[in-house]
This record gives structure tokens, C-alpha cells and sequence, in this order.
């Protein structure tokens, strides 16, 4: 008689086996993928946050620099009318390039941006105005770590005629303007500030 052997295969715990395998490879690939994605999702983060807080210390430091301008402007035009220099504001504003004070005009100063405004004040960026009644052009006055002062800190200021455009002209009044700015270029970042100003004259209510 003979005997036969009987082998029991297991074909289908294998096939399961290597399907569950199969599957253990994707949901790894899915989980690398993810932290993957939460990786560069934080880099950009990290990199755009630290972008944001430098544009908003140098745009503090323009903020900052159109202050001193300000300052500066205030005890200038303050020491002009004490000394008697100045008696009112009469031609001490600024009417040059032409247009500059007049709103429906293409150079009116409010149409232009301030880099505009101070390439047609300063076209040659030395400092020195190409037109007169400029208070100030690209004064630095930070000091620099070597000594002196460091160039990329500026402000520049002048009177307009706020009457200019229409209106009944009155010379105890102006409105000062400061440009601040830090850096040179395109890479300049710039605040301007507009104040309004009034001198009481002797005998004046």
C-alpha cells in the first residue's frame, strides 16, 4: 500500500503577509511625506518671521530718523525766529522743482514717493540740494562704530506753502516735512511725517 504524504501549503499567509507588508511601506512613505511637509512648512516660517522683524526694525529706524529730523528742524526754524532771522515764513518755503507745492501739479510733493522727492531735490545723492529752502538734505547724523557718522541714516526736511494750491496765503503758517530714510538706493527704506506748524506774531491774539 502505499502512502502518500500530503503537504499543506500556506500560500495565503504568505500572500497576506506580504500585502501587510506592502501596506506597513506606504503608511511609512505617507508619515515621511507629512513630516516632510511640516518641515519646510516650519523653515518658510522661521525664515519669512525673521524677514518680517528686519523690515519692521528698519522701518522703525526710518520712523525714527524722519523724528530727528523733526527735532532738528523744529530747533532750527525755532533759534531762526528768536535770533529774528526769520519774521514769518515768507520765502523760506520750498518752491523749487516747479510745482512742488502746487496739488493738481505732476511734481506735487504728496504725488511723489520719497525717493522721487529726493531725487529731485538731491539727483546726485551728495547731500547737497540742487534748489534752495532745504532745511536739511540727507543729513546722517548716527554715529558710526569707527568714528564719524554713519552715511546710511538720513533725514531731509523743508517748509511748503500749504496755501499755495488756493486759499488766502497766511506766512505764519507751514507744514514742515521729513523724510527719514536708512539705506541708499533701492534699498532704501524711508517714513516721511508731515506737521503743520504756526508762529504767533508779536501782537497777535
Amino acid at each position: 500500500m502505499k502512502r502518500i504524504k500530503r503537504f499543506i501549503t500556506h500560500s495565503n499567509q504568505f500572500q497576506h503577509t506580504r500585502q501587510e507588508r506592502g501596506a506597513g511601506i506606504i503608511v511609512v512613505i505617507l508619515v515621511m511625506t507629512f513630516l516632510l511637509g511640516i518641515g519646510l512648512v516650519l523653515l518658510t516660517v522661521t525664515s519669512t518671521g525673521s524677514k518680517v522683524a528686519g523690515n519692521i526694525r528698519t522701518q522703525q529706524q526710518a520712523f525714527n530718523a524722519a523724528e530727528a529730523g523733526f527735532d532738528s528742524a523744529w530747533i532750527a526754524i525755532e533759534n531762526s525766529f528768536v535770533s529774528e532771522v526769520w519774521t514769518s515764513f515768507d520765502g523760506h518755503y520750498l518752491t523749487e522743482p516747479s510745482g512742488i507745492d502746487i496739488p493738481i501739479d505732476d511734481n506735487y510733493f504728496r504725488r511723489l514717493t520719497d525717493q522721487e522727492l529726493l531725487n529731485l531735490i538731491d539727483p546726485e545723492g551728495d547731500g547737497v540740494p540742487n534748489v534752495a529752502n532745504v532745511i536739511f538734505c540727507r543729513q546722517i547724523y548716527v554715529p558710526a562704530e569707527g568714528g564719524g557718522l554713519n552715511p546710511r541714516f538720513t533725514y531731509t526736511a523743508f517748509l511748503i506753502d500749504d496755501e499755495a494750491g488756493g486759499g488766502t496765503p497766511n506766512a505764519t503758517d507751514a507744514l514742515l516735512v521729513c523724510i527719514g530714510s536708512v539705506g541708499t538706493g533701492r534699498n532704501m527704506t524711508s517714513t516721511r511725517l508731515e506737521i503743520e506748524l504756526a508762529v504767533e506774531l508779536e501782537g497777535m491774539n
